[in-house]
């Protein structure tokens, strides 16, 4: 006799489990790889999402997890991850030549706690680049950039602002996107970042070669409590200058 379990994923199609009734303990509200929201039911219908099938008296030493569906089978409702691996699938396509650079920056930030805990899963612990502070968070996503981008300029000079002037992190000259990027800390927590992020706000402002300012917030310790908070209230859309906050992961 069989039955089948229930899995859950978060919203950016990462699998927490599918033993969710058999394993609670594997349950999570927010994915520890990217921060998301997590879910077990689908959002159209309410039905369980299936996992992992038991078998009585059977033992899986196989080791395998159930796939992540991209599509309800109960009412054939898309599950929310299914249209952004769809977008990431077409934008990383070479013949593709109308970029979305903002969401491909966005892929990038995203995924990049999930690279952080891979590179330091080396074959026989041979040496890797570990995250200890800003730089190496820029010298991380400065490779990462690559896969997608031509002309990366790492630490340009920017226009002056109330008497100083400040470097941007990345200049991303066809795009017209300056990338900047910080990495929480003991002393810099919700209220410091919140601070610096308005003031370069204010300064890249002046920037006009620049039309988007992408802020990437590397928190691996948490320190941030509502990053969503931050993200909104920062986060601008207006005409010629628009301001992307992003802050990973999220939910500790």
């Amino acid at each position: 006799m069989a039955k089948q379990d229930t899995q859950e994923v978060c919203l950016n199609g990462h699998q927490i489990t599918d033993r969710y009734y058999s394993s609670p303990e594997f349950r999570k509200k927010f994915c520890t790889t990217c921060g998301e929201k997590t879910i077990h039911t689908c959002p159209s219908c309410a039905k369980d999402i299936k996992g992992h099938m038991i078998y009585e008296n059977v033992i899986d030493l196989s080791g395998r997890s159930t796939p992540v569906p991209n599509i309800c089978d109960n009412c054939g409702a898309d599950f929310p991850w299914r249209e952004k691996k769809q977008k990431i699938k077409e934008l990383s396509n070479p013949t593709n030549v109308e970029k979305d650079a903002t969401f491909l920056i966005g892929v990038l930030c995203d995924r990049f706690h999930l690279i952080v805990k891979q590179l330091r899963q080396r074959h026989n612990d041979r040496p890797t680049l570990d995250i200890n502070d800003e730089y190496d968070v820029q010298d991380l996503l400065h490779s990462l950039l690559k896969i997608y981008f031509d002309d990366i300029r790492p630490e340009e000079w920017n226009p002056s602002y109330a008497g100083s002037s400040t470097r941007s992190d990345f200049l991303l000259k066809d795009e017209q996107i300056i990338i900047e990027v910080k990495k929480t800390r003991t002393g810099l927590k919700a209220k410091q970042l919140g601070e610096q992020l308005i003031i370069d706000i204010a300064h890249y402002k002046n920037n006009f070669g620049c039309k988007i300012l992408y802020c990437f917030v590397y928190d691996p310790e948490g320190y941030i409590s509502n990053p969503k908070g931050i993200e909104s209230d920062l986060s601008k859309n207006e005409t010629g200058f628009n301001v992307i906050v992003n802050i990973i992961p999220k939910g500790h």
